[in-house]
């Protein structure tokens, strides 16, 4: 699956309150990317994103192929019918595309939907994780990788693993979160390519 999942940067800039000198300031990054891919309920979130998908795209491909028949069968009446039946068997043709592509737009906002849902749940739970970590092993700053731009920092400022290794063992057997009813996330990017239209009938 393409672009199964399409991730928001998050900007983590968490102040840790210390009585530490500047002298003896210690800044951490963390990769949320990598770390999304890597904890167990973001292999989870990824697979049942994948599965909702693939159920989705099955409907579309039925649809679709459903119009190519009705239109091929529309084809072959055409030789008998008058102008007027068949200009009004085109549009009927031509109401039931725009209509595929209609349900087409909504599926592609449902997944888009529901993987901004599950990917801000886990990004709120790193979060919670971060400041954890940062709280116990004296970090004044933890940044996100590549939102902040990092070019350079040593490999003992990178938090990323432990991140991964602390949230599975805090929220492990957690499931992806379900849909919730009557809520509706921010709209994403859409995640794969719109179908082919099928032509109307000559």
């Amino acid at each position: 699956m393409r672009n199964v999942i399409v991730l928001a940067a998050i900007t983590l800039a968490i102040a840790v309150p210390q009585a530490a000198r500047a002298a003896e300031l210690k800044i951490g990054f963390v990769n949320l990317q990598q770390a999304v891919s890597e904890v167990d309920e973001g292999k989870s979130a990824r697979d049942a994103l994948k599965k909702e998908f693939e159920q989705k795209q099955k409907t579309l491909d039925d649809k679709q192929n459903e119009l190519k028949r009705l239109k091929d069968d529309l084809e072959k009446q055409m030789v008998v019918m008058s102008e007027e039946a068949k200009r009004e068997k085109a549009m009927e043709f031509e109401r039931k595309v725009n209509e595929m592509q209609q349900v087409y737009v909504q599926m592609q906002k449902d997944l888009s939907d529901r993987e901004r849902e599950m990917m801000k749940v886990i990004f709120d739970k790193m979060e919670v994780v971060i400041k954890d970590i940062a709280q116990a092993e004296g970090y004044a700053y933890v940044f996100e990788q590549q939102n902040a731009g990092l070019i350079v920092a040593p490999p003992s400022a990178n938090m990323t693993n432990e991140l991964v290794r602390r949230y599975n063992a805090k929220y492990k057997g957690t499931t992806p979160a379900k849909k919730a009813d009557g809520k509706k996330a921010a709209p994403a990017p859409a995640v794969s390519p719109a179908p082919a239209a099928v032509p109307a009938p000559k």
